[in-house]
């Protein structure tokens, strides 16, 4: 069925002397490429994943454990079973294991645990709000007495989808354009969603909060809502540093743009040089939030490095 702007677009097309046959024939040539990307779409192993077993909470101290305020089970624990598009594999840029554990007080664990406390405690207003615009949890949970309840908003692929389109829209790229880079960043987002999910439940981390109240401070809280899957990598690092070698590859080193994604969930725009500018504080946004420690940001960099520099290589290649 037609909407309205559908529509309006094939009145457009008549009105510049396209005729209604080759109209139709397009459509018709739409309808057998749709169709068989949903059909190729219909193997990649989601919908067999949906009855796959859920996540199993064991009590070794050093994997992970629900968090407050909802203590919600493990999400997408097979997401590394989903198909890739691009990489040949969900490990194939394996990061470096996360530090072992160890509670021990002049441990590298306990030094990164005691890193993530205090850089909630001591954060400047500046790493406040570059924690909340990047926080893109599209699912907070509120709790209000005997009342719990979701805020929903944006999520980390759709924070850069967005960048995609205001990129396009300050380039001045005309559909053609805009789509190509939409589908480069979309992409590149889903493989490194399926990277970085291969490795949180390989390592199966537990996050800061649960250490630091347990070993630390009972009272102490994240400046954001810690996500319920394990910690390491940083989910954030590796997508933005995918989209942001994607958008480089696309648009060049020094593309400045502002940033006004998250205005309608009440955040004032951010303005950067380049995309790497942006991926970089994404990252590190993660620390000042108190949900990663660093070696989840740096290694979730690197990991969204390659993921990002092969995919451009990949779809270039394809002549995409």
């Amino acid at each position: 069925m037609l909407n309205e702007y559908t529509t309006g677009f094939y009145k457009d097309l008549d009105s510049l002397g396209v005729s209604s046959a080759i109209i139709n024939q397009s459509k018709d040539y739409g309808k057998i490429v749709a169709d068989h990307v949903l059909a190729w779409a219909d193997k990649d192993n989601y919908k067999q994943s949906r009855s796959f077993t859920k996540f199993t909470i064991t009590d070794n101290p050093a994997e992970w454990k629900p968090t407050p305020p909802a203590y919600m089970e493990g999400i997408e624990p097979h997401w590394r079973e989903i198909r890739t598009m691009v990489l040949d594999s969900a490990n194939q840029y394996l990061p470096a294991p996360p530090p072992a554990f160890d509670t021990n007080k002049n441990s590298t664990f306990f030094t990164l645990t005691e890193e993530v406390y205090k850089a909630v405690k001591e954060g400047t207003q500046e790493e406040k709000e570059i924690a909340s615009f990047w926080d893109c949890n599209p699912y907070v949970m509120n709790q209000q007495g005997h009342l719990m309840f979701a805020t929903k908003k944006i999520t980390p692929g759709g924070h850069w989808m967005g960048i995609a389109g205001i990129a396009s829209r300050t380039a001045g790229h005309d559909l053609a354009k805009t789509i190509h880079t939409a589908t480069f960043v979309s992409i590149g987002l889903f493989d490194a969603f399926i990277a970085c999910w291969d490795e949180k439940y390989r390592s199966n981390l537990i996050r800061p909060e649960t250490v630091i109240n347990e070993f630390i401070d009972e009272e102490w809280i994240p400046l954001l809502q810690t996500p319920p899957f394990p910690e390491h990598t940083s989910g954030h690092s590796v997508a933005s540093t995918t989209s942001a070698r994607v958008l480089t590859a696309l648009m060049g080193e020094n593309f400045a743009y502002k940033d006004d994604v998250e205005v309608k969930y009440g955040l004032p725009a951010r303005s950067y040089k380049s995309f790497n500018e942006a991926a970089e504080e994404a990252s590190i946004s993660r620390l000042y939030g108190g949900i990663h420690y660093m070696p989840a940001i740096t290694e979730g960099i690197k990991q969204g490095t390659s993921v990002g520099n092969y995919v451009v290589a990949k779809l270039k290649a394809n002549k995409l």
